[in-house]
């Protein structure tokens, strides 16, 4: 399941991708298949395990075009361990509302990335969000849960601050908003209630079969119950800061 619209975020063979907090690795494997130089960086050093290991696999399997790389890299966002304009392109996935100290994070990103290089960070949206709060402290509470709610325009602002400059957004996973909703009515780790494993058994269908009534059904939910806000920025090939 992919939060990042690859038609908004072009990457082609032989781009280096960050994928900052790449979890169990879902955009990491599709940039992958692009035919990217790939990191993927998070600091579950298990997940990560995993990752590198489902990148050997794929190789093994011609999944991933000649020519393409990948690496699974343990690291901290507040002080990646790249040099300065190392990435064409960057993605970081619900990542920032787990950290406290996100502005740090975001420049840390602007840093790495190149003049002119594209980032796509996403987030939970506002709304979905503020309900599944409302229903549950037991969704946010715990260790490296979410430490805040993001408005579109205060993500926007804090990333404009680093000197990215917006070009695109849009709303993800509408289909998946009522599943968290539910989810956290009945108990967050309530897997066996019946209703929930109904739900979770659609949604698994769609993502293995992606039937054209549920598409539609999605991008028609999507601008109003959207889980995830993704915004695109670009970095100027001139620093803005410095021309003023």
């Amino acid at each position: 399941m992919l939060t990042v619209d690859f038609d908004r975020f072009p990457v082609t063979a032989g781009d280096r991708v960050l994928d900052m907090g790449c979890g169990a690795g879902r955009h990491a494997f599709a940039l992958y298949r692009r035919g990217a130089d790939v990191v993927a960086l998070d600091m579950d050093a298990d997940e990560l395990r995993d990752v590198a290991v489902m990148f050997e696999a794929m190789a093994a399997a011609g999944e991933a075009p000649a020519g393409a790389s990948a690496s699974a890299v343990r690291g901290n966002a507040y002080s990646l361990p790249f040099d300065d304009e190392s990435f064409d392109r960057i993605i970081a996935a619900e990542v920032m509302e787990h950290l406290p100290e996100d502005t740090t994070a975001m420049a840390e990103l602007t840093r790495v990335l190149k003049p002119g290089g594209i980032i796509a960070v996403s987030v939970p949206r506002w709304l979905p969000e503020k309900l599944c709060w409302a229903l549950s402290d037991e969704y946010h509470e715990v260790e490296g849960g979410h430490v805040r709610i993001y408005r579109g325009d205060l993500l926007k602002e804090r990333l404009t601050e680093t000197g990215l400059q917006p070009i695109g957004e849009h709303h993800a996973h509408g289909l998946h908003a009522p599943y968290w909703w539910l989810k956290c009515a009945v108990g967050v780790d309530n897997d066996d209630n019946p209703l929930v494993k109904a739900y979770h058994r659609v949604l698994v269908w769609d993502m293995m079969s992606a039937p054209k009534l549920t598409r539609i059904a999605e991008r028609s939910l999507n601008p109003l119950i959207g889980k995830s806000y993704v915004v695109y920025l670009q970095k100027p090939t001139v620093d803005a800061h410095a021309a003023a």
